[in-house]
């Protein structure tokens, strides 16, 4: 019978208070909230003139979420630099299934008024209400979603 953290559980941990520390750093020291959604869509400003990512919001805080984004993109870097490509993973899945989940993610977050890095990470750590029903709601469809593939699909556990 495997367990929950079959390859241990100390660098999720690590990485869990790494990520808490960052975000309670940048909401300390700058009041701003570090959603990754909102992140990903200053972003794109930068390179698409849709409306959507022409929003006042987005474009006037897009200089800071560029640095974020470029900040997380360097810290995997040097992750994967330091842990070799030993530690690549690798989720046996095709990459159409990737980018479908991707897209529905996107959508979701989207709709949902932020991603789960948002509300889970920043909403709940500053108390917000809206923000616990939207990790319930990720967390039950989660659970729901998990179940079911295993049960139709035979998938392994």
């Amino acid at each position: 019978m495997s367990t929950f953290f079959p390859l241990g559980w100390a660098h999720y941990l690590a990485g869990g208070l790494l990520i808490g520390a960052g975000v309670a750093l940048l909401f300390v020291t700058t009041g701003r909230i570090g959603g990754m959604s909102t992140v990903f869509s200053s972003t794109w400003s930068y390179v698409s003139k849709r409306p959507f990512f022409q929003q006042a919001r987005l474009v006037e805080s897009r200089g800071w979420r560029l640095v974020y984004a470029a900040g997380l993109i360097l810290g995997a870097a040097l992750w994967w630099k330091l842990m070799g490509t030993a530690a690549a993973p690798s989720t046996g899945l095709p990459a159409w299934q990737l980018v479908l989940g991707g897209l529905l993610a996107g959508y979701g977050a989207r709709r949902g008024n932020g991603c789960t890095s948002g509300h889970g990470i920043c909403g709940l750590g500053s108390l917000q209400w809206p923000s616990l029903v939207a990790v319930l709601t990720f967390m039950a469809t989660a659970f729901v979603t998990a179940n079911l593939v295993r049960h139709l699909l035979g998938a392994a556990a």
